[in-house]
């Protein structure tokens, strides 16, 4: 597996909170209005970014020889993970960043201007989940293979 572009998060977070703030504008002219994140949701996301890292932080040890009864499986399956939440720290980024742009002509509205900043931390977490997504993926890149000194290697 490739590990996974910074360019194409950036580009995942920027297309949905543009199709989502459209949404959502189109939502509510109908009278439809959806709350923001929930503090609740900003909990999850760093937990679960805990958690990432704390099984990056395992296959880092593997790899440098300090933990050589970990499972080569778990390695892959950790790298796996590690790419899901980068995919979805960008996803949830813009899905908050959508609440946050809807609601930003309204900050002087006590409950749109809660919803701002409950959808504004969401997206901070978010990006962090984001960002340990990529480094646990850089945590879980073998080094390549040893080769031998009379052989040649085979370019890729």
């Amino acid at each position: 597996m490739r590990r996974t572009r910074v360019r194409t998060l950036v580009a995942v977070a920027v297309g949905v909170a543009a199709v989502g703030t459209l949404l959502l504008r189109l939502l509510e002219t109908r009278g439809v209005y959806l709350p923001g994140a929930a503090w609740v949701e900003v909990v999850a996301l760093v937990l679960i970014a805990g958690l990432v890292l704390w099984a990056g932080w395992a296959v880092r040890a593997y790899l440098r020889g300090e933990k050589p009864d970990l499972d080569p499986l778990r390695a892959a399956r950790t790298f796996a993970m590690a790419k899901a939440a980068a995919y979805t720290g960008a996803l949830l980024t813009g899905r908050y960043a959508a609440s946050v742009l809807l609601v930003l002509p309204q900050l002087a509205v006590e409950p749109r201007r809660e919803v701002a900043i409950t959808s504004g931390v969401a997206a901070l977490a978010a990006i962090g989940l984001a960002v340990v997504g990529l480094v646990v993926e850089k945590f879980c890149e073998a080094p390549p293979p040893e080769e031998d000194e009379g052989r040649e290697a085979i370019p890729s």
